[in-house]
């Protein structure tokens, strides 16, 4: 059996508040912000909220500290347990497709923490987002502990406790709601931003080789593919026309260089640069949506490597076409 290699006292037992402070909401914000979003963790092992006994509830959760603080929040005026698995700062969900909110990790922690002398109950509530990476019976055979799916939401842990540990089929229904989408919007569109800052360098140069400007207009132009990508189709997802997520953020893209080329003029006064950057930025559009497969509930790993085989060719394809007609109408 593998042992901790964390540097923490897997033995002890730290106590939380299930209030949240400014400095948790700061961080928050940040990592929304996508700022410090690897190194947002707590250490692994075996935390208490409010007085519990050997009969307590223990909570399992993920060690990235968004999901940490989501779940102790709602736990307040209880006293129960939270056992904390090494997942290396992600997620359960995302932890549970890449084996880290795992069997084997959950056997070890209790092990290393010794939870078998803590608590005289040998249930344990999981999270049902982490069942994918969770082998139940394997758990019960190796450590005498039964493994229990609490719900979706974390919000609904007291209901799901009251009701005798019986989840409805609301709580058991995964959503995604407008605002789920909405929260998950500045870390994409921060990512993008960076990517961006060598797209603007890229056409400097490219304007000074050809003697022309990137000015203001160019920027919107862009600046407005991006967020089209990255913040309107996540939000609008289930009402833009398709299926693919690049099918989603090509027609947004679409949308807004019609709007960008008629406001500017362009079909009448530069024709190149409109339909050079009409191939180019809704196709940049599109691969942003691509990416929100990564974040999202509704995609499935086959459909995702799929899209990314049949969309990734015809976006480089266009973006290049777009490039040689621009460069072309730049120098001409």
């Amino acid at each position: 059996m593998a042992e901790c290699d964390c540097r923490c006292d897997c033995r002890a037992i730290r106590n939380v508040s299930s209030e949240l402070t400014f400095k948790d909401h700061l961080g928050s914000l940040r990592v929304r912000c996508g700022i410090g979003r690897m190194s947002y963790r707590v250490d692994p092992g075996l935390y208490s909220v409010g007085e519990p006994d050997d009969t307590s509830p223990v909570f399992v959760c993920a060690n990235y500290k968004l999901t940490f603080d989501s779940l102790r929040k709602e736990l307040s005026g209880m006293d129960c347990y939270i056992l904390i698995l090494d997942t290396k700062g992600v997620n359960v969900w995302c932890a549970a497709g890449k084996g880290t909110f795992g069997t084997e990790e959950l056997v070890n922690r209790i092990t290393s923490v010794e939870l078998k002398e803590v608590v005289s109950l040998r249930t344990l509530l999981l999270p049902q987002l982490g069942a994918p990476g969770m082998s139940a019976h394997e758990v019960e055979r190796r450590t005498g502990f039964d493994v229990v799916y609490g719900p979706v939401r974390a919000s609904d842990i007291k209901r799901f406790l009251d009701s005798g540990m019986k989840a409805t089929d609301d709580m058991r229904t995964v959503k995604f709601t407008t605002r789920d989408r909405t929260v998950l919007t500045p870390v994409e569109f921060a990512a993008a931003m960076k990517v961006s800052l060598i797209v603007f360098g890229m056409m400097f140069l490219l304007n000074m080789f050809t003697g022309t400007d990137f000015g203001p207009e160019d920027v919107a132009a862009y600046l407005g593919a991006v967020i089209m990508g990255t913040v309107v189709t996540p939000i609008l997802l289930p009402i833009i026309p398709g299926r693919a997520f690049s099918v989603k953020g090509w027609i947004v893209g679409i949308g807004w260089m019609i709007f960008i080329i008629w406001m500017f003029g362009w079909h009448q006064t530069d024709l190149f640069t409109a339909v050079g950057y009409m191939l180019i930025l809704p196709s940049l559009s599109a691969y942003l949506a691509m990416n929100f497969t990564g974040s999202s509930t509704f995609t499935s790993l086959s459909g995702v490597k799929k899209e990314v085989r049949l969309a990734l060719p015809v976006m480089m394809l266009t973006i290049t076409i777009g490039i040689i007609i621009l460069v072309a109408g730049k120098v001409i």
